[in-house]
């Protein structure tokens, strides 16, 4: 990989240099440019004069992000669904049995499954997936005991002060999502979860909704988002491709898996969206594709590359196929369509 300067420093030339020399007394090689730029925002801090609250939230949030970072490290490359959910769900619920049936599907195809680690639907995603392919990210509260029998005392599992440093891991080492019924917990998680989709700041992925048969939770939750958001004019007609709302376990496992058919990753290259697959479209595949999503480019079309420089210089998946196209960064969800319309292979051919 390419080494990078730094865009932000000091100011002072021999600070500067002090930092650089901290780099190397720690025996930093990767990422150099990162690391500095954190030495200077510790710096800054120190200069500001912020109080010590402020202190203690940045400097207990860098604590927790690094060792989950550490944590989620060895499983690097390992699939992992997140699983939302209420922490009340009892055993004897039917919401249990469904979230413990899907985690078990989806720990049978490979997947690692990550909760945070309490009772309820936690637990359930656990205890289906089994412990070793478990992982937790616990909030500490004063009200509750700590991790769930499966997976407490563990190594794949850390705790969080924080809800916010808690969401960003429960959400960025994911590649797909379940919710299940909960409550303002289970919903502020959904909510942003799809937020962050809608709007780019996280990769797409499958978004399931869960229920059991014959269960409103999701359903009355649709029509409001129909409702009162879509009507009003305050989310698009797309961004209800997004997600899938479903009663049936293998319905929801499809979704999952399916979604990485023939998509694998993204990556930006300056204005440029990158689709990295697992096998290439034909020409009458890219002709289709371009006649029905025509509209996300915001100049020329939807063509087969080679690795752009930039992924070459970072051995970026520099040996798959891929897509590249100048894409209108407001239409997410139909975004969400063409790597839906790329993995079912509904174009001729």
């Amino acid at each position: 990989m390419s080494e990078r300067a730094p865009r932000t420093r000091t100011g002072d030339p021999d600070l500067d240099a002090r930092l650089t020399g901290l780099l190397d007394a720690v025996g930093a090689t990767a990422d150099r440019d990162q690391l500095f730029e954190i030495f200077v925002s510790a710096v800054r801090l120190a200069g500001d004069g912020s109080e010590r609250l402020n202190l203690k939230i940045a400097n207990a949030a860098l604590q927790e992000m690094r060792a989950a970072f550490r944590m989620f490290a060895p499983y690097v490359g390992v699939p992992k669904v997140t699983v939302f959910g209420s922490a009340r769900t009892r055993p004897d619920d039917p919401l249990y049995v469904q979230a413990r049936e899907l985690a078990r599907a989806l720990a049978a195809q490979g997947w690692m499954v990550v909760t945070g680690a309490g009772p309820g639907i936690m637990a359930a995603g656990m205890e289906g997936a089994g412990r070793e392919r478990s992982i937790g990210v616990r909030i500490r509260l004063p009200f509750e005991s700590g991790a769930n029998p499966v997976i407490a005392g563990d190594e794949k599992l850390v705790a969080m002060k924080y809800f916010f440093t808690r969401k960003l891991m429960l959400i960025k080492e994911s590649a797909a999502f379940v919710s299940l019924p909960g409550g303002f917990g289970t919903l502020d998680e959904t909510f942003e979860l799809l937020t962050l989709v809608q709007t780019g700041k996280a990769l797409p992925a499958p978004i399931v909704l869960l229920d059991v048969p014959d269960g409103t939770y999701w359903q009355v939750w649709s029509r409001f988002v129909v409702d009162e958001l879509l009507e009003r004019g305050l989310i698009s007609p797309d961004d209800l491709d997004l997600y899938l709302v479903t009663d049936d376990v293998d319905a929801a496992c499809r979704e999952i898996v399916s979604f990485f058919a023939v998509y694998h990753s993204l990556r930006w290259v300056g204005d440029r969206l990158v689709l990295r697959l697992q096998r290439p479209p034909s020409d009458e595949q890219l002709a289709a594709l371009n006649h029905e999503f025509a509209d996300l480019c915001t100049a020329g079309a939807i063509e087969r590359t080679a690795p752009l420089a930039p992924e070459v210089a970072d051995d970026d998946e520099v040996e798959r196929p891929r897509l590249v196209l100048r894409f209108d960064g407001r239409q997410h969800g139909r975004l969400r369509a063409l790597i839906d319309a790329v993995n079912r292979g509904a174009m001729p051919g």
